[in-house]
């Protein structure tokens, strides 16, 4: 062992405390300091202001591209307390700022989980070179500046206020990222997911970078992935097959939406608690046990299956399948290190069975579309 081998011991190890941790080492907090980690500083920082529209203490939230390269995060529900205006209810927004995790929702399916982190807004506060926080509540305006999450001055009061709300303005710290540049595009395709995922949701996403081409778009679905399967292109059938149960055994809800389409790709995208599942799991899989089995059986009814037939299976249904598969669930087992997979066991059978239901349900009332829909299986099958 050599002399500089030896020379380690405790002593060498530095440990890092607080907001200097995620400055030092942000991949950790926020998975990249590239585009990736610069759209999660947005998530973060939205995440909160769309529960409180989940909770009922709001109803719209807006997120501005401004024209100097920040992002403003714009909610009209209570305002947030500040600490230094004798505000006690609640936790302060000084102290969300300033103290890692604290005010990031554990998960629950009352409350968003979409960032893969739930490290705060502390984080987003670490991670910009200037951050502005501004407060409506009780009549009064308050203003709390940062720079590198450090406070400038200590929460000003800036005069009356005209209502509620807080807004959170930040310019990502050209230290820290390699591109300062938003995607529009990757934030509205966020955005939207969660709009039509959680139907209370009102969301206004703008880009004000160029002034010459503004844009602006809205995210409201009140039909929720009805609404977003219903505007997918070239339907089979008209109608969209959707419905929203809740079982205890599995301690949330699951809700469906699906329509074939006239194409032979298969688009199913599945979801826990708001999050992709791009790694699939027992929601999916629930989902294509119940599909299987509710077309074998009306197949078998209708004699289009012959008895020495065999059953259809999961991986025969897909051709031109177009499905939303949302489960939100108290507790959420995720798996794989990237946790994009849903481990939760009884969520394979609540679903299957509610699939198997709803979709034997329609096929019986609707024999037209349910023969167009076999029928394109069949094709798909034999291609």
């Amino acid at each position: 062992m050599s002399e500089e081998s030896k020379a380690y011991d405790a002593s060498t190890i530095v440990v890092l405390e607080g907001l200097e941790a995620v400055r030092k080492r942000p991949g950790m907090y926020i998975g990249s300091v590239g585009e990736r980690g610069l759209h999660h500083l947005v998530f973060e920082a939205a995440e909160r202001a769309l529960d409180e529209i989940l909770g009922g203490t709001a109803s719209r939230v807006e997120i501005t591209l401004t024209a100097d390269g920040g992002i403003r995060v714009a909610d009209d529900g209570m305002g947030l307390p500040v600490e230094h205006a004798g505000h006690s209810d609640g936790l302060p927004l000084e102290t969300r700022l300033t103290v890692l995790c604290c005010g990031a929702q554990p998960a629950s399916r009352r409350s968003l989980s979409g960032g893969y982190f739930g490290v705060g807004l502390a984080v987003v506060n670490a991670l910009s070179g200037r951050l502005t926080a501004e407060v409506q509540r009780d009549g009064a305006r308050w203003v709390l500046e940062y720079e590198r999450g450090v406070a400038v001055a200590t929460p000003a009061h800036a005069g009356p206020a005209g209502g509620s709300g807080t807004a959170i303005t930040f310019r990502p710290d050209a230290e820290i990222f390699e591109t300062l540049e938003f995607s529009f595009d990757a934030l509205a395709e966020h955005f939207r997911e969660l709009a039509f995922l959680n139907r209370d949701l009102d969301i206004i996403l703008t880009d004000d970078r160029n002034p010459a081409a503004p844009r602006a778009v809205r995210f409201r679905f009140p039909g929720g992935p009805r609404d977003h399967i219903a505007e997918q292109h070239d339907p089979l059938h008209p109608d969209v097959i959707g419905f929203e149960r809740e079982y205890s055994v599995m301690e949330g809800t699951v809700e469906v939406a699906l329509r074939w389409c006239d194409s032979h790709e298969e688009r199913v995208a599945s979801y826990a608690n708001s999050r992709p599942t791009t790694g699939g799991g027992t929601h999916e899989e629930g989902f294509r046990d119940g599909l299987a089995a509710a077309l074998t059986a009306y197949a078998r009814d209708q004699q289009l299956l012959t008895p020495s037939d065999p059953d259809l299976t999961p991986t025969q249904l897909g051709g031109g399948l177009t499905a939303v598969v949302s489960v939100k669930l108290d507790r959420p087992e995720f798996e794989g290190a990237t946790r994009d997979r849903l481990g939760n066991g009884p969520v394979r059978t609540c679903v299957a069975e509610a699939v198997r239901e709803h979709l034997a349900a329609w096929l019986r009332a609707n024999p037209v579309q349910a023969t167009a829909v076999l029928t394109r299986i069949s094709m798909t099958t034999r291609h």
